[in-house]
């Protein structure tokens, strides 16, 4: 039976999205902006908002698809299709926007092992295209890496460019794992990620929930995303179920700031399962979307909620 384009439990999640907050004196965290209906969006996996064009998130899809990049606009409409050659989409999983020597890049991580097969994991550097048209990308660099101590699922990657490193959040583990890598390593080199640091305070499931429903509980606290603000203050990790905002102080390390206590907003229910996460290229907000379709694009306020 073919599905209804706009099912049900979509009309039903976007009327109390519409309507959270009426009355209330302070802006909700979560509104949403727009839906992406094309058929070509239907498993995103990773989002990065463009440092190039304004009003612009560029989107990837999950292992198995094509490797294309997707430029659409925040109310969900494709903008443009970009073939990236001479690389597989053997598992994307999230993609970042960063700056280096003036150039504008993506980043996007192939990092994704469900079945803990792998054994080097990739990351493509690719330069944003001048123009939203339809085109072919090749990537400016990549690299390969590997884990210290065997395969480990990763679906969260975001890039510290003054640092030139990208840090990695392991997906099944608990705590959540953070890992570096270079961004740029010598050339012929299998960089080892190195292990730096835990996530503290990302919330797991309680013991009534793990009984009634083990499936789900156990997805709870799973890393999915993960994306620094443009100025580096802040890194915001998408769960299941969550957003984690963990601020830096001046001085700290990525490491330091993620092991003290996050502020914690749930997720509307309209995102039953968040895959992409992005901060705006102002540092004003967040968008986040999942691995479905149609998906919604949200709209989170981190001064909200």
């Amino acid at each position: 039976m073919r599905r209804p384009l706009f099912p049900r439990w979509l009309a039903c999640a976007l009327a109390t999205v519409l309507l959270a907050g009426c009355g209330e004196e302070r802006e909700p965290f979560a509104r949403l902006s727009g839906l992406m209906l094309d058929d070509a969006l239907g498993e995103v996996s990773g989002m990065a908002a463009s440092r190039r064009h304004a009003d612009v998130l560029w989107m990837e899809n999950d292992g198995g698809n094509t490797p294309e990049l997707y430029a659409v606009s925040p109310r969900g409409s494709l903008l443009a299709r970009d073939r990236v050659e001479g690389v597989a989409n053997t598992d994307w999983e999230d993609l970042a926007a960063f700056d280096l020597g003036g150039r504008h890049y993506l980043l996007v991580a192939d990092t994704g092992d469900n079945g803990g097969l792998r054994r080097t994991l990739q990351l493509h550097a690719i330069e944003e295209p001048a123009s939203l048209e339809d085109t072919v990308l090749r990537p400016a660099w990549s690299v390969s890496f590997r884990w210290p101590d065997g395969p480990r699922d990763c679906e969260a990657a975001f890039v510290d460019a003054a640092a030139g490193k990208v840090l990695l959040v392991s997906k099944k583990r608990h705590p959540p794992e953070l890992f570096e890598v270079p961004l740029r390593p010598p050339a012929g080199t299998t960089p080892v990620a190195r292990r730096i640091g835990t996530l503290a305070g990302v919330p797991q499931a309680d013991a009534q929930s793990l009984r009634d429903r083990p499936r789900a509980a156990r997805l709870v606290g799973q890393v999915t995303a993960a994306d620094a603000s443009p100025d580096g203050r802040t890194l915001a990790v998408l769960t299941y179920q969550d957003v984690l905002f963990y601020p830096r102080q001046p001085g700290q390390s990525w490491a330091q700031a993620v092991a003290r206590k996050p502020r914690i907003e749930p997720l509307p229910a309209l995102l039953p399962q968040a895959e992409a996460l992005a901060w705006s290229a102002n540092g004003a907000g967040l968008y986040a979307s999942g691995e479905f379709r149609p998906a919604p694009i949200f709209w989170l306020d981190p001064t909200g909620g």
